[in-house]
């Protein structure tokens, strides 16, 4: 056994414990592929230890040792494209791994002849490009084309390098790991484009563990004994691991900033940004001398939502809400949630009482007509209180107590009206026989 590989194994395997701590408590993207990633290089360094072993335990441990090595590259590059969940990412992972391993394990070997290494080289170079072509009417990204373009010019090199009879074995061993690497450079950059700490160390990393494989091979060529100490050809390892981990503190930093500000069910602005977001828009029309309108909608009935059809329900009753409301409005003005199922919104200028009663109106058409929710048809209404800044109100206080008098009103006018209990009645029966709709009725408000 070769012990000297034992430090990079402990190495390794702390710093993926560490990667896998940090990943189990956030929410970062990518980062089971990432961890996979990381087990896949530790057992490469295991199998570093039996790599002198003599006879077939020794070959076994080397074919183990590139087989992970290439697949863990492989994984962290799929890892960082933004489209990995699309089903033809998904084939082109698969591809990639298998032909890339099959290709360095048969490279490696002894024996093999040139015509299947010449086959091997053509369907790891042709693979990206097959795959992309036949799923482009269905997908289509320029980051895939650049893969294409690399895997492309890796497999016409494997096929003019792999004929040199002394150098050609690790030139060709040596490529493909480096473009597999040379891939993930990109891919991070790509998908981190950001001057963070964590994405530059990671980049640099990668830049860095491409870099080794090209390095050894000209070292050897242009220097007569040279010597690359191993600390220095594993040094890229560490750098990307603690770069990964970095990214992936930085995404849980940004998770929880979003938290703080957002409602977590809807994701729109909570009550903390919302007043925020109010008082600027109140010092922009206080500076204007322009008018800002401040619109509370509480949903009717949703209690009996909860009741009859339970609470996940209600959940996704809130959130189709807060899709419907946000697709209504102007990008400049502010949907947010602030209550239970109390619903905010922020008119910023150009507006007037005019333009927030249209669109309180629009509004409730759109909880006129039924949603779905799971198997269910829900019909619910809504009372909306509507002040306007600086008429009903000159400061934030005022102006929220004065929506919020009004909404009630509203609400208590409703009730008035509908004296008769809030009407639950299944629909009919569909002729698949599913479940029946739930109906609820309310009246409108009055502004």
């Amino acid at each position: 056994m070769d012990w000297t590989k034992l430090p990079d194994l402990v190495a390794v395997a702390l710093l993926t414990c560490a990667f896998a701590s940090v990943a189990r408590r956030g929410p970062a993207t990518g980062s089971r592929p990432w961890l996979v990633g990381w087990v896949l290089i530790t057992l490469h360094f295991a199998a570093l230890l039996l790599i002198g072993a003599p006879g077939l335990l020794g070959d076994m441990a080397s074919a183990i040792a590139l087989a992970c090595l290439t697949a863990g590259g492989a994984l962290f590059m799929w890892a960082m494209v933004p489209y990995r969940n699309e089903r033809s990412s998904q084939w082109m992972l698969i591809a990639q791994i298998a032909t890339s391993t099959s290709y360095v394990i048969l490279i490696s070997s002894n024996g093999v002849s040139l015509w299947i290494l010449d086959a091997a080289a053509i369907v790891l170079g042709l693979a990206p490009l097959v795959i992309t072509l036949a799923t482009l009417r269905r997908f289509n990204h320029p980051l895939r084309w650049v893969l294409v373009g690399i895997y492309v010019v890796l497999g016409i090199f494997l096929i003019i390098v792999q004929q040199f009879p002394e150098t050609g074995q690790s030139l060709a061993l040596n490529g493909v790991l480096f473009t597999i690497f040379t891939g993930c450079c990109i891919n991070v950059w790509y998908s981190y484009h950001r001057a963070t700490a964590g994405a530059l160390i990671t980049i640099v990393g990668f830049c860095g563990w491409a870099a080794m494989f090209l390095i050894t091979p000209l070292a050897g060529t242009l220097l007569p004994n040279p010597q690359i100490q191993t600390e220095l050809f594993h040094l890229p390892k560490y750098v990307v691991a603690v770069g990964m981990i970095l990214l992936l503190l930085e995404d849980q930093i940004e998770h929880n900033k979003y938290l703080a500000l957002h409602d977590e069910l809807t994701g729109l602005p909570n009550r903390r940004l919302f007043l925020d977001r109010l008082s600027l828009a109140l010092e922009r029309s206080r500076r204007g001398g322009t008018k800002s309108a401040l619109l509370v909608i509480d949903l009717d009935h949703f209690k009996q939502v909860n009741d009859t059809l339970g609470h996940h329900a209600g959940d996704l009753l809130l959130q189709r809400v807060s899709s419907l409301f946000s697709s209504r409005v102007r990008r400049s003005d502010t949907v947010s949630r602030t209550g239970g199922d109390e619903f905010s919104v922020i008119l910023e200028e150009p507006t007037n009482r005019t333009n927030a009663i249209l669109v309180s109106q629009s509004l409730l058409q759109l909880l006129d007509e039924p949603v779905r929710i799971a198997d269910q048809l829900v019909r619910v209404g809504a009372s909306i209180g509507i002040a306007v800044f600086p008429d009903d109100a000159s400061d934030i206080e005022a102006l929220c107590i004065a929506a919020d008098l009004r909404m009630y009103e509203n609400k208590r006018a409703s009730r008035d009206r509908d004296r008769a209990p809030v009407l639950v009645t299944p629909a009919p029966l569909s002729k698949s026989g599913s479940n029946p709709s739930l109906k609820i009725a309310s009246g409108s408000p009055k502004f």
